[in-house]
């Protein structure tokens, strides 16, 4: 199989943040078969470990994705995209940040990546500074009461306010709130570990600045889901949302043009009336591994939504590598209470 990236979607102006939305699995996806050998032993391992096929279809595909990104901005064959772990801040230890990993007689590629991915929906970004990103499935009631204790005081006055509101709407304005926190967390190379009650990142008003040296927008990405960005300084152009179209991830056979899909439509439009959170100067790097206190075991704190990684391989015969298996079932709540555990949806490694 060959699986070239001369087709790949054009990459945003120069300083430009590119940001991709997949929706996976979709109509196309039934029959065909994902490029698997494109990635890693260890992904594909990860992949393997989903109890689910359709969190092992949305992981692979993508991680399939992310590589494909990367090998055309690089000039590379995606199997050949190569990543390291940065230090981690708090203990030196190789657990930090995943990052390009430089190739022989070059330089640091200057290319950052942040993935994430939730309920069928993954969200993508590459940028030449520090960038983040997070997508999350709108959580239950329950959930959401549960981990809106674990929120900055600002925040959960806000959402105290909202009370009122009918459980859904209380439960999207948390989850849009955790998933800029999320996204910043990224960025700034902290990740959870970095205990999320320090940081505001509610709605930007007088006497509530947002973190001081990064821009920091909400995103589209359908009503079941809300998602944010986070980029260190001012990014050079609009943050803008593309389609990711989901069969530029299928093999392709050699004597057989690969299928055309149209090209990425313009951007997502933003919902109606929402504004950017926050906009300020550069702030330091760091990774986006948990960061525990120095020399105690890399523990995960809580996130608002379950892992679904278990010890049950999926099975190959359900599609669970393959894109061929059924359409996902129906969107459903996640479990509740006690807040989960959070395992770095945006890491590849």
């Amino acid at each position: 199989m060959t699986h070239a990236t001369n087709d790949a979607p054009p990459p945003a102006a120069p300083g430009a943040v590119d940001l991709w939305l997949l929706r996976y699995p979709g109509p196309h996806s039934v029959g065909r078969r994902l490029a698997v050998d494109e990635l890693d032993a260890r992904e594909r391992a990860r992949a393997a470990s989903f109890r689910r096929p359709w969190d092992a279809l949305l992981y692979t595909a993508a991680h399939i994705a992310l590589r494909r990104l990367l090998a055309a901005r690089l000039g590379l064959p995606p199997r050949e995209v190569a990543y390291i772990r940065e230090p981690c801040p708090g203990c030196g230890g190789p657990h930090g940040r995943p990052a390009l990993r430089p190739r022989p007689g070059s330089g640091p590629p200057g290319l950052h990546f942040s993935l994430s991915h939730s309920s069928g929906r993954a969200l993508l970004g590459l940028a030449a500074v520090p960038v983040g990103v997070d997508v999350q499935r709108i959580p239950a009631a329950t959930t959401t009461e549960v981990c809106t204790r674990l929120l900055h005081p600002g925040e959960r006055a806000e959402l105290a306010e909202l009370a009122e509101l009918p459980p859904q709407r209380l439960a999207a304005a948390f989850a849009q709130v955790w998933a800029r926190k999320e996204a910043y967390l990224k960025g700034l190379g902290t990740g959870l570990g970095h205990p999320p009650h320090l940081d505001y990142l509610g709605t930007p008003g007088p006497g509530r600045p947002g973190p001081a040296g990064w821009t920091v927008r909400d995103l589209p990405c359908g009503p079941a889901h809300r998602a944010a960005v986070a980029v260190r300084g001012v990014p050079d152009g609009p943050l803008t949302v593309r389609p990711l179209p989901e069969e530029w991830l299928h093999e392709r056979t050699p004597g057989r043009p690969p299928g055309r899909h149209a090209p990425p439509s313009g951007p997502t439009p933003a919902p109606h009336g929402s504004t950017p959170a926050y906009d300020s100067t550069p702030a330091p790097d760091g990774t986006t591994r948990a960061r525990p206190p120095h020399g105690q075991p890399h523990a995960h704190p809580p996130t608002p939504h379950q892992n679904t990684a278990g010890t049950a391989p999926a099975r190959p015969g359900d599609g669970s590598l393959h894109g061929s298996a059924p359409p996902a079932p129906p969107l459903r709540p996640p479990p509740v209470a006690p807040c989960p555990t959070s395992h770095h949806k945006e890491t590849p490694l």
